[in-house]
Parts: structure tokens; C-alpha cells; sequence
């Protein structure tokens, strides 16, 4: 089983250097804003498998709070993006 996890957990890996890449070199804006939310995504995935492999309950704490910062950070740019300076 933890095999399993672990080849899922080296394959999201991958994925998440697949979206760096959009990061880096997207073609507008809101696009790189959703491969950084992607890439968000895919590390609190990572940190719940890593929990589990290591049976440490403390990542699920940590992903969660991980998730509301990547929440609201998508928020605030998106709104920045919008709308344009916010002073």
C-alpha cells in the first residue's frame, strides 16, 4: 500500500514541475494565477500523502492551514488583477 502512495506522491511531483512551468512561461496572467492555485492544490495533496506514509496526523493540521492561506492568497490576487492597485 505504501508503494501505492508513494509512486502517486512521485507522479504529483512531476505534475507539480509540469505546472511550474506555466508558471514561468504562461501565455497571460490569469493563467499563471491558476497554475500557482494548481500548484497549491497539489502540495496540500502531497503533504496529506506524506502524512500518511509517515503516520504523522500533524500534516493534515498543516495542509488545511495550507489551504486557507492558498485560498485566500487566489482571492486577493484575483481581486488585485481585477481591479488594479488596491491603495
Amino acid at each position: 500500500m505504501n508503494d501505492i502512495f508513494l509512486a502517486s506522491a512521485i507522479i504529483l511531483i512531476i505534475t507539480i514541475f509540469l505546472c511550474l512551468y506555466r508558471v514561468l512561461y504562461g501565455p497571460g496572467v490569469e493563467n499563471r494565477l491558476i497554475a500557482v492555485n494548481t500548484v497549491g492544490t497539489k502540495t496540500i495533496i502531497l503533504l496529506v500523502i506524506i502524512g500518511f506514509l509517515y503516520e504523522r496526523p500533524i500534516f493534515m493540521d498543516i495542509s488545511i492551514v495550507y489551504a486557507m492561506i492558498n485560498f485566500i492568497a487566489t482571492l486577493a490576487i484575483a481581486k488585485y488583477l481585477r481591479r488594479g492597485c488596491i491603495c
